[in-house]
């Protein structure tokens, strides 16, 4: 199965980015040797990484920056952790949002807790075992630069389970759900009215103009339907590379292993899994030739230009 639709965003600049309440606003990494993963994620995205923990600090929370913006970040595992890359989702009270998130048969598994200067933070499971966190902002409110190669492109859930989903996760952080066929469109009412008072002003005309569907100004991630009910439930972190193949190619000369790739109408993706085990998705995005998600011939991908969603791992047509 190929998850596809695109984000048609066309704005040729880079700006820096808010994210209200319920929108998906940081992504990090959990690896047991951080100077490797350092090693590993600068040479494939091109980051700058530094640590901005105290020197006399036993672990590390490296963030990466790509031309000065923040857009990622290495920590270090604690014992117990998964070897994974995590998504974080901005609330406006994290005390809060955890009580809503046991109410509804999730687990908090850690915090809420302070995360220094930067903003308060919370470890959660939902009750199908995805794991996702919570970011109350202060300082750092989030990545900076998004949808350019080397940087977050998007966050999809992969379940089995849609609608029990969509039940768990619609409450809590006020997202309303579209079925698209090959996929679940996860929608944050009232984003597109804030990125047209922030970063992008022309986004509902242009959407309007391009025929896209209805709410599709507002989406902020996607659900997929795994293939393989065995797999753990999980959120898929994907990055926007300038070339898939190069990317893959470079992956897997720094030890990462490409496990499936996939060629979609607008994007060509590949799932890798890091040297410590860290799956990630690699996306490319390819529109028809001549043609944009913008509707103009710009061949290029902008700030706001969105890749479709990943392939479900396992599941693509090629590898």
């Amino acid at each position: 199965m190929v998850l596809s639709g695109t984000r048609w965003h066309c704005v040729h600049m880079t700006v820096s980015r808010t994210y209200p309440s319920g929108v998906p606003c940081w992504v990090d990494t959990d690896q047991q040797d951080v100077a490797a993963a350092q090693h590993f994620y600068g040479r494939l995205f091109g980051w700058t990484l530094e640590n901005v923990l105290p020197d006399d600090a036993e672990d590390s929370y490296l963030i990466a920056t790509l031309d000065g913006h923040d857009v990622a970040a290495i920590a270090s595992a604690q014992s117990g952790d998964e070897i994974a890359w995590n998504t974080y989702v901005a609330v406006d009270d994290a005390e809060t949002t955890a009580t809503a998130v046991t109410a509804a048969a999730g687990t908090v598994t850690s915090g809420p807790v302070d995360a220094g200067p930067g903003g308060r933070q919370a470890g959660c499971v939902d009750p199908r075992g995805a794991h996702f966190k919570l970011w109350q902002p202060r300082r750092r409110l989030g990545a900076q630069l998004v949808n350019v190669p080397g940087t977050w492109n998007f966050s999809n859930l992969q379940t089995s389970d849609p609608q029990a989903a969509a039940t768990f996760y619609g409450p809590l952080f006020g997202w309303e759900f579209d079925n698209a066929g090959f996929a679940t469109m996860i929608r944050r009412p009232g984003y597109a009215d804030h990125l047209a008072a922030t970063v992008d002003p022309d986004i509902l005309d242009r959407h309007a103009a391009t025929g896209t569907p209805p709410g599709f100004s507002d989406a902020v991630g996607w659900i997929g339907q795994l293939a393989d009910e065995q797999q753990p439930e999980h959120w898929q972190v994907a990055f926007a590379v300038a070339n898939r193949d190069d990317s893959a190619a470079l992956a897997e000369k720094l030890g990462a292993a490409v496990i499936s790739s996939d060629d979609a109408e607008w994007t060509k993706s590949a799932l890798i899994q890091d040297p410590q085990g860290a799956r990630l998705v690699l996306s490319q995005f390819s529109p028809p030739e001549g043609r944009s998600p913008c509707g103009c011939a710009c061949g290029r991908t902008a700030p706001q230009h969105r890749s479709p969603p990943p392939p479900a791992p396992g599941t693509s047509s090629s590898s």
